[in-house]
């Protein structure tokens, strides 16, 4: 995809929640970071070393990379309408936002015509592994183009794995966080029962910590999130809910049935609703996946 040069610019579009830290650790790094987002945050909340620029397509003139972490694969594709003509190539676009592998596929062939490489590097961990940089990045793509990117995907990741061909990492996320929702759920109904019995919500994630039921929605969200009557992980139940469908949809294009996936998309989707767009993924813990007609004020989650 190029001469092998390192890549010393990258653009950076989307400077949400996780695009501010991780777009700091870049710069943090020495690179030359030329950030763009529809809504800029305020100024005060821009990384040191950062370069905004007016556009998308500003942020990827003259870049050896540019990083995409955007909401969902309609927006992605859409910037990426826009980037066909400024990319240059033997430069590589990096898709690390959480999007739909077969849109990702769609894409990468289009940026091969241009000679530009695609490599979707989803990443768990949140805000925290964001601003650490102990992020798992899931990279999709040529093994050549994955180890070109991976100095780059090496500041912002603790753990890199190279998951397949393209589409493999976004594939993957969508099956992690599927995982991760069915698990938040399960922890939320098992935490409400415990606490109509009588238990102490801090003792049994205590217990179950040490016990065989343990997750990282025991291990992380619930005391940091939940317990402490936060409620901001920094990770939305709507962008949640967008995750666990790309992963049923994809399984069942595959004629790969997922009964408890499919119920786990259902009782989100209806937490959602109930919720609205604000509400952070952990939120489910308030509403404790109830029928709609058991909803209520209460929260006996604490």
């Amino acid at each position: 995809m190029s001469d092998g040069a390192p890549i010393r610019t990258v653009g950076f579009v989307g400077l949400g929640h996780m695009g501010r830290p991780m777009s700091r650790r870049l710069a943090e790094a020495g690179l030359r970071v030329l950030g763009h987002d529809p809504a800029p945050p305020p100024a005060g909340e821009l990384p040191d070393g950062l370069t905004l620029v007016a556009s998308a397509a500003d942020a990827a003139r003259g870049a050896g990379a540019v990083i995409l972490m955007l909401p969902n694969s309609d927006i992605v594709e859409g910037v990426v309408d826009g980037l066909l003509d400024v990319l240059q190539a033997g430069s590589a676009l990096i898709d690390m936002g959480s999007s739909r592998p077969l849109s990702t596929q769609k894409i990468a062939a289009r940026t091969a015509e241009r000679g530009v490489a695609f490599v979707d590097a989803p990443v768990s961990g949140g805000v925290k592994g964001a601003e650490s940089g102990t992020l798992t990045v899931m990279a999709g793509g040529a093994a050549a183009d994955v180890d070109r990117v991976r100095p780059v995907l090496d500041v912002l990741g603790g753990t890199v794995v190279h998951a397949g061909d393209v589409g493999a990492g976004h594939a993957l996320k969508a099956f992690n966080n599927l995982l991760s929702a069915s698990h938040l759920l399960a922890t939320a109904e098992v935490m409400r029962a415990g606490s109509r019995f009588g238990l102490d919500p801090a003792v049994m994630i205590d217990a179950i910590n040490s016990s065989s039921g343990r997750c990282a929605s025991t291990e992380v969200k619930w005391p940091n999130f939940v317990l402490s009557d936060r409620y901001d992980s920094g990770f939305g139940l709507s962008l949640m809910l967008k995750d666990i469908r790309i992963a049923a949809e994809l399984a069942e294009a595959q004629d790969t049935p997922l009964p408890f996936g499919r119920a786990a998309v259902d009782l989100w989707a209806a937490a959602a609703e109930d919720l609205g767009p604000d509400a952070d993924q952990t939120d489910i813990a308030r509403w404790h996946g109830r029928p709609q007609a058991e909803h209520g004020n209460d929260d006996p989650a604490r």
